[in-house]
């Protein structure tokens, strides 16, 4: 049985979108109907696509509806969102413009899928860098509740879409040369090329940006903790693809890092996450560094891996003797994929195991 499927967006988490449904043999009805702002013909997941202008009569017919969005993107699922819903579409929505409504679902398929109950089909996907973090975290909060966390973001220029990319695809040629440095400011305050900005979004009255207060509001939301303790900092670095995340935890329960590391390895308890920790496997550790007590751990490069482009990578793993049953942990993660396209497949492959979409 296929189902017949809209994309509403292109750019990368389109093409992420496009891509991900055929990798894991979505069951497509047909071809796929994919819309934007305007016609044009546009090529996705290396296959050439003719993108509708979208209009009402698109959704009819349609038995689910992804919307891309870019982080944050605000204007396309108000305009297109309930118009889909009503001609009998679920929507599983990657923009930010549901994602606080209390009426909207905000799922992380390994974490919270319970919140889908039918009433509302318009499912939000959350921001990529909280969606990592749940699926890191959520195993330990089940084991030792969690009462405080602490979270810093090194976050690559695709989370805001493809023109940074762009930019820092010019930028690192001219930056070699020692040649002015050319960027957009309306997309960073600055050349990204070998620099770190402490600022993503636009900044509140209090000194946060929003992409912090979203990985504040969305973590409580998602793991329904409305009174968790959350402070973050969020930072944009010169990676093309690939958030990391430094997470400090303070847990009501003691937990060594034996214990979490029992817990993150085990796949019925830590669906989504691979940990790469313990004792290194370089022979130059020991060769070349003279360090043969080196860990190992994930970084954003090991997510272009097919094995782990889909995984939330976890590392570093530490007790913290500063505070009263303290963790850290390091964790990695697709932006794209699962921190967008992934996510919102992951959400329509369990509305069909769960006889939702049918």
């Amino acid at each position: 049985m296929g189902f017949r499927v809209g994309v509403v967006g292109v750019g990368p988490v389109g093409d992420r979108i496009v891509r991900v449904l055929r990798e894991r043999n979505f069951p497509v009805d047909g071809n796929l109907t994919v819309m934007a702002t305007h016609r044009r013909s546009e090529v996705l997941a290396d296959q050439e696509f003719l993108v509708e202008e979208c209009s009402a009569d698109l959704f009819q017919g349609l038995d689910i509806v992804f919307f891309a969005g870019r982080e944050g993107a605000k204007g396309a699922s108000i305009e297109w969102g309930k118009v889909a819903t009503d001609a009998g579409a679920w929507v599983v929505d990657n923009g930010g413009d549901f994602r606080m409504d209390p009426a909207y679902p905000l799922v992380v398929p390994e974490v919270n899928m319970d919140a889908v109950t039918g009433e509302n089909k318009h499912i939000c996907s959350p921001n990529c860098s909280s969606i990592q973090m749940v699926v890191a975290i959520a195993p330990i909060h089940r084991a030792a509740r969690i009462k405080r966390i602490v979270v810093s973001t090194y976050q690559a220029v695709s989370g805001w879409g493809l023109k940074a990319m762009n930019d820092l695809e010019r930028q690192l040629p001219a930056h070699v040369a020692k040649q002015q440095v050319p960027y957009h400011p309306d997309v960073f305050t600055r050349p990204i090329v070998l620099d770190c900005i402490p600022h993503i979004d636009h900044f509140t009255d209090d000194g946060y940006t929003k992409e912090e207060l979203k990985m504040l509001n969305e973590t409580r939301k998602i793991l329904d903790e409305p009174e968790m303790a959350i402070t973050a900092t969020a930072v944009r670095v010169p990676v093309m693809i690939g958030h990391a995340e430094a997470i400090n935890l303070e847990l009501e329960a003691p937990l060594t890092r034996g214990e979490a590391l029992d817990i993150l390895r085990d796949p019925e308890q830590s669906p989504g996450v691979v940990v790469i920790d313990g004792p290194t496997k370089d022979p130059a550790a020991a060769e070349q560094r003279h360090a043969p007590e080196e860990l190992q751990y994930p970084t954003q490069a090991d997510i272009l891996k097919s094995e782990y482009q889909d995984m939330v990578l976890v590392g570093r793993v530490r007790e913290d003797h500063t505070v009263e049953n303290g963790l850290n942990l390091w964790c990695v993660a697709d932006n794209l994929r699962k921190g967008a396209a992934t996510n919102v497949v992951q959400i329509a492959e369990e509305l069909i195991a769960r006889g939702m979409l049918g």
